[in-house]
C-alpha cells in the first residue's frame, strides 16, 4: 500500500490540502493501492477533461467550488458538498464551470490470483 506520509493518522481540511493554479488542473494522489486510489484535484475556471472512460465506478465528492460532469452526453451540475458516481464504461467529461476542487475515489476489482501450488492433496 502506497500512503501519503504526510497526512497518515491526521484530521485535514481536505479543500485546503490542494491549492488552485491559475489556467491548471492541479492532483495529488492520496492512497495508491492495487485494488483503488484516492486523489484530490483542483481545477481552474474554464479547466476541463475531455470525454474518457475508465473501466471501474468512481465516487467523486466536490469540496469546494461547482463543477459540470457530462455522462453519457448528459450534462449535469455537481455543487460542493455533493458527490456524484460516474459509473464504469460510460464516456464522461469534466468541466470547471467556476474553479472547484473534487476527492476522487476508485474502487477497483481486487485481481484473482491464481493457488500456487496443488491444494487438493
Amino acid at each position: 500500500m502506497k500512503t501519503n506520509s504526510e497526512i497518515t493518522s491526521l484530521a485535514i481540511t481536505t479543500a485546503d490540502f490542494i491549492q488552485y493554479s491559475d489556467n491548471s488542473i492541479v492532483s495529488k494522489q492520496l492512497i495508491k493501492q492495487e485494488t483503488g486510489t484516492i486523489t484530490l484535484f483542483a481545477f481552474d475556471k474554464s479547466q476541463s477533461l475531455s470525454e474518457h472512460t475508465t473501466p471501474f465506478d468512481a465516487f467523486v465528492q466536490i469540496v469546494d467550488g461547482k463543477a459540470e460532469f457530462i455522462i453519457d452526453g448528459k450534462p449535469i451540475i455537481v455543487s460542493k458538498g455533493e458527490f456524484i458516481i460516474l459509473p464504469a464504461n460510460i464516456p464522461h467529461a469534466v468541466n470547471a464551470v467556476e474553479k472547484f476542487k473534487m476527492l476522487i475515489v476508485m474502487i477497483k476489482e481486487k485481481p484473482l490470483n491464481p493457488p500456487k501450488g496443488d491444494f487438493r492433496k
